[in-house]
């Protein structure tokens, strides 16, 4: 059942609007079993939610990303977990990561605009104790994101310019 599992969830990362129909017909299954392993999933918090990825680029919304190098002190006897906590629990926050390298958390955040993040990083995360220091990257364009090319390339035109 787990390589079935790994499946279903392979399936499910690339299209989570697969019906269970869908899914059953593809795994060989019937619906009632891929609708329990779907509840197993749910419940031991494998799956997390399912989201819809926009290419806010084509929309009239407007906001920058920011990605937010953050370097901490880790605190005796939980390391990164409670400074990442206090962190995930602002609003603002879209995702942190603990990361190998010069910096130990990657935090992500949208916001309306340059100032709006900078005063997130001033007022609420520079002032937390243990963070030592941080570095602000912001995306400029987004060309592929969670395996999806956000703009396909026009094909080029081949033919040779014909002149009279």
């Amino acid at each position: 059942m787990q390589d079935i599992k790994n499946i279903l969830l392979e399936i499910l990362e690339k299209n989570s609007r697969v019906s269970l129909e869908d899914l059953a017909a593809m795994l060989g299954k019937s619906t009632d079993e891929i609708a329990a392993a779907l509840d197993e999933l749910q419940r031991d918090q494998i799956i997390c939610g399912y989201t819809t990825l926009i290419n806010w680029d084509k929309t009239d919304r407007e906001f920058v990303t920011a990605m937010i190098e953050v370097k901490v002190t880790p605190q005796r006897d939980s390391g990164f977990e409670k400074i990442a906590e206090r962190i995930y629990g602002f609003d603002d926050v879209k995702a942190v990561y603990l990361m190998a390298g010069a910096y130990d958390l990657l935090v992500m955040m949208d916001g309306k605009n340059i100032k709006e993040i900078s005063h997130f990083i001033s007022d609420k995360l520079s002032p937390l104790d243990n963070v030592l220091s941080t570095s602000t990257h912001f995306v400029l364009k987004k060309y592929k994101e969670h395996g999806i090319i956000m703009e396909k390339k026009r094909e080029k035109d081949e033919r040779m310019i014909v002149t009279p």
